[in-house]
């Protein structure tokens, strides 16, 4: 067998290791990109490899997974993989993210335990080579509040499925004391937890630097089922919620090198133009950060729709004015 093929069947096995309710076919061929009569091929093979693999029916289909996990023989990372563990760890660090940062080098420590003594000396020259030729690259911005104990308070909720009770330094009513339905929470240049005090008026954005005496309340509290946290944030450019907007830019030939290269919104489209330049569409919400972050092209980006972001636009201009007499 070719090492690619041992490759690949390795990884299907990790996968099906890696699952508690199992992986249909299907979604083997999907994670793994090939073609359902290839997954089946590769399925039989991991069978005779690992006995151990269980099938479980969930009509109308059909699950597989490995329920005893691996031989750790077979899970040993690689210097690259360890390499970007750390970078991320040093990433979250350098953005101020200290409670991440921590858990990530925690779960090094604990990868790194679980290797064995020949393997780890293996690893070491060429993970130190890497760890020396990679640095982050610090970016200015504010640094966002990320407190691991506020976190904790917050996760436990939600895994507990209560409300969480604080008071909240912000808003029209500083200082009030809140209970809300905890949706999930918002990393970005400010961290958020999106909740809803009832979940008829929906869920809002409640900044983790702003709540003050953090707790789990006793109140039995969960989000709405088809809630998506993803689909949530995909509504916006940035932290903020408001009107979603049918948002189109025209891009300057001299810029549409850079647009093409740019995600301005999980749901974009780029048009090409006949003069070089390009037009892209997408629906969001949060026009006063889009208007903040245009400012960034220098020119290279006019606004066709919609109006309200042009009137943003010249709003923060004559701020900006103001600001500099």
């Amino acid at each position: 067998m070719r090492h690619e093929k041992a490759g690949r069947l390795l990884e299907l096995a990790r996968l099906l290791a890696s699952t508690a309710e199992g992986l249909t076919l299907d979604e083997m061929a999907e994670r793994l990109g090939v073609g359902r009569r290839t997954v089946e091929r590769m399925r039989d093979a991991v069978r005779e490899i690992f006995p151990q693999m269980e099938e479980v029916e969930d009509p109308p289909v059909r699950r597989f997974r490995i329920p005893s996990g691996l031989d750790g023989l077979f899970q040993a990372p690689t210097a690259d993989e360890l390499a970007a563990l750390r970078s991320a760890a040093d990433t979250f660090a350098a953005a101020g993210a200290q409670a991440r940062s921590s858990a990530l080098l925690t779960l090094e420590q604990k990868v790194m335990s679980a290797m064995r003594a020949p393997a780890r000396r293996r690893l070491a020259p060429d993970l130190e080579a890497l760890l020396q030729a990679e640095a982050i690259a610090v970016q200015a911005g504010p640094r966002p509040f990320e407190e691991e104990a506020v976190l904790a308070v917050i996760r436990e909720a939600i895994k507990a499925g209560r409300a969480v009770q604080f008071r909240y330094e912000g808003g029209s009513t500083p200082g009030r004391a809140r209970e809300v339905t905890p949706f999930g929470i918002l990393f970005g240049r400010s961290n958020y937890l999106v909740a809803a005090e009832t979940v008829a008026r929906g869920p809002r954005n409640w900044r983790l630097d702003r709540m003050h005496d953090v707790a789990v309340s006793a109140q039995v509290a969960s989000r709405p089922a088809g809630f998506s946290l993803q689909d949530y944030a995909d509504e916006s450019f940035g932290i903020y919620h408001d009107d979603v907007q049918d948002v189109v830019l025209r891009i300057a030939p001299s810029g549409v090198e850079d647009a093409l290269r740019w995600r301005f919104h999980a749901n974009q489209t780029v048009e090409r133009l006949d003069d070089g330049g390009a037009r892209v569409r997408f629906r969001a919400s949060g026009m006063l950060e889009l208007a903040w972050h245009l400012f960034s092209w220098s020119g290279k980006a006019v606004v066709e729709a919609p109006e309200i972001l042009r009137r943003t636009l010249a709003e923060q201009i004559d701020l900006a004015k103001a600001g500099i007499r």
